[in-house]
C-alpha cells in the first residue's frame, strides 16, 4: 500500500512559478512510474507529465519547455517545477505512482493562475 499527499499549489500570477511536491509513504518499492495528472472544472482529466524508474519523462505538449517532472529516490518524492504559468494551468493536480497490478492517486492540491 502506498499514500501518496501532494502540497506546494496555490495562487500564482501569470508568468509566475509553483514546485508542486509529492510525498509517498508506505510501500514504495516496485514503483514503476510516477506522474502528474491535472483536471480543470468541465474538463477531462489529463497526463500533464511522467517518469519512469530510469528516470525517462514524459510531458504533455502544451507543458513542454514550461514544466519539469523529477524524483528523488531517497526521499520518496517526485516534484513538479511550473514555470511561465498561464490561466490555463488552472487545475486540480494529482499525483500519480504505480507499481505492477496496483495504481495510487493522491488527493489533488489546488493550482489557480490568475491576475
Amino acid at each position: 500500500q502506498v499514500q501518496l499527499v501532494e502540497s506546494g499549489g496555490g495562487l500564482v500570477q501569470p508568468g509566475g512559478s509553483l514546485r508542486l511536491s509529492c510525498a509517498a509513504s508506505g510501500s514504495s518499492f516496485s514503483i514503476n512510474l510516477m506522474a502528474w495528472y491535472r483536471q480543470a472544472p468541465g474538463k477531462q482529466r489529463e497526463l500533464v507529465a511522467s517518469i519512469s524508474f530510469n528516470s525517462r519523462t514524459n510531458y504533455a505538449d502544451s507543458v513542454k519547455g514550461r514544466f519539469t517532472i523529477s524524483r528523488d529516490d531517497v526521499k520518496n518524492m517526485v516534484y513538479l517545477q511550473m514555470n511561465s504559468l498561464n490561466p490555463e494551468d488552472t487545475a486540480v493536480y494529482y499525483c500519480y505512482c504505480n507499481r505492477p497490478g496496483y495504481a495510487y492517486w493522491g488527493q489533488g492540491t489546488q493550482v489557480t493562475v490568475s491576475p
